[in-house]
């Protein structure tokens, strides 16, 4: 029975990170008339948050659920059983992921299947048409921008895939109070990244000049805003905690690391600093003075490539002196930011498309660019990597499992952050 028939839709989020879990939770609350909280999953994987991080995200009062892929679409396929099918999906997974799970929602030959969306948690700046292919059989793929809407039917057009399933929007936990300067309050704040930079030596670059910042300006409070506490892994690896390499150093009482939700962070910012973490967008939509460094280069690697013609580039050596850049307002309007149009309204597109698919009276059945007649020598592979064989018999939980999980997690993180870098460090000699 279509949605549009029943009062209340039925949503499912399944995320593999803190930072996709917080994107897929509010999205699937901006684009559906949902009234109650999704049903939430967490992929099993190396990049599984805590509860600490999940609850930092502030976006739910009910821990997800910690599943695997196969769980996953057997939770989709039981919740038909009892009557309570999800209607709408949304994949807040890295493209490979999306690509397998559509397979397997495909593989489930549901009587209605659910509408499925998927997008991108932040700024998109690298393996733009390799992700955007793996997305490809979602009814919608969500662009965070015009921007990125128009490079989003570039590359589905430009291979003959059909751009239809592209509907702008915007990030989904942009808000919170207009930028208010307060007297007697003067804080910069750096937004980490877990892999930007990668190296130590850059790494270790940004936290000095940091501190040298602090010295220089005794009146003015110098957060280092962190993702993640040590043993906890985010959306990308991190090898370098900036918490073990600022034990090297001896910076003064107005230089602090901080934890906790970016929005309350924010709340008491009057500069924001970054490589090009998507806090960037966040601060920009307040009006929040913001900086993008220069100083290890802008380059495509380190992400801060997007924000050329952005007016927000600047290197320490500059902010040293107090430069707090101005950004250019048709840059901001392109990236849907502080535009001049109602925030709410970013998303009425995507509202009414999830809408008008809900009202079909069947969906078409998934068709993804990638299939084994287009991608004979790339698609199973990444298949097989998934394993999502909903008839395998359902492995039992128990405590032992939990342990030894916990355990074979732990051992990966330590040798991410320990003994890879030693590793590496020898290969150098």
């Amino acid at each position: 029975m279509p949605a549009s028939t029943r009062e209340a839709v039925r949503v499912a989020v399944l995320a593999d990170s803190d930072t996709r879990w917080k994107w897929g939770a509010l999205t699937a609350l901006r684009i559906t008339t949902a009234t109650a909280e999704p049903t939430g999953f967490v992929l099993r994987g190396r990049a599984t948050p805590t509860e600490r991080q999940l609850a930092e995200t502030g976006v739910s009062t009910t821990t997800p659920r910690e599943v695997t892929g196969a769980e996953f679409l057997r939770a989709v396929r039981d919740a038909e059983t009892r009557g309570e099918g999800y209607d709408v999906v949304v994949l807040a997974l890295v493209g490979g992921t999306v690509r397998a799970v559509l397979q397997g929602l495909a593989d489930l030959g549901l009587a209605r299947r659910p509408v499925v969306v998927t997008g991108y948690v932040g700024v998109v700046y690298e393996k733009l048409t390799d992700g955007l292919l793996l997305r490809h059989g979602a009814d919608v793929v969500l662009a965070n921008s015009r921007h990125d809407a128009e490079r989003f039917r570039a590359v589905y057009d430009g291979v003959g895939a059909g751009a239809d399933s592209v509907v702008e929007a915007a990030l989904p936990f942009l808000g919170g109070a207009p930028y208010t300067p307060e007297a007697g309050r003067d804080t910069l704040v750096f937004a980490a990244q877990p892999s930007v930079p990668v190296t130590r030596t850059e790494r270790a670059y940004v936290l000095r000049r940091l501190i040298e910042h602090a010295r220089l300006h005794p009146g003015r409070e110098v957060l280092l805003k962190l993702r993640s506490k040590p043993g906890e892994h985010t959306t990308h690896l991190e090898e370098y905690p900036f918490q073990k390499l600022v034990r090297e150093l001896d910076p003064p009482a107005n230089f602090r690391l901080v934890y906790g939700h970016m929005g309350e962070v924010l709340d008491r910012t009057d500069l924001l600093v970054t490589v090009s973490s998507t806090a960037a967008l966040e601060a920009l939509h307040r009006r929040i003075p913001t900086a993008i460094l220069t100083d290890l280069g802008v380059r495509e690697v380190l992400g801060n490539h997007h924000f050329v013609g952005s007016g927000l580039l600047a290197s320490f050596d500059r902010l040293d002196k107090g430069l707090a850049p101005t950004p250019d307002e048709t840059w901001l309007a392109r990236q849907g930011v502080a535009s001049d149009r109602s925030y709410d309204a970013a998303f009425d597109a995507a509202r009414d498309r999830v809408t008008e698919l809900l009202a079909l009276p069947a969906l078409p059945p998934i068709t993804a660019y990638y299939t084994s007649e287009t991608a004979p020598g790339y698609l199973p592979g990444i298949l097989a990597r998934h394993r999502l064989d909903v008839t395998a018999p359902e492995p039992r939980e128990s405590g032992l499992r939990r342990v030894v999980r916990e355990a074979a997690r732990g051992a990966y993180r330590h040798g991410v952050q320990r003994v890879a870098p030693v590793i590496r460090r020898l290969g150098e000699l």
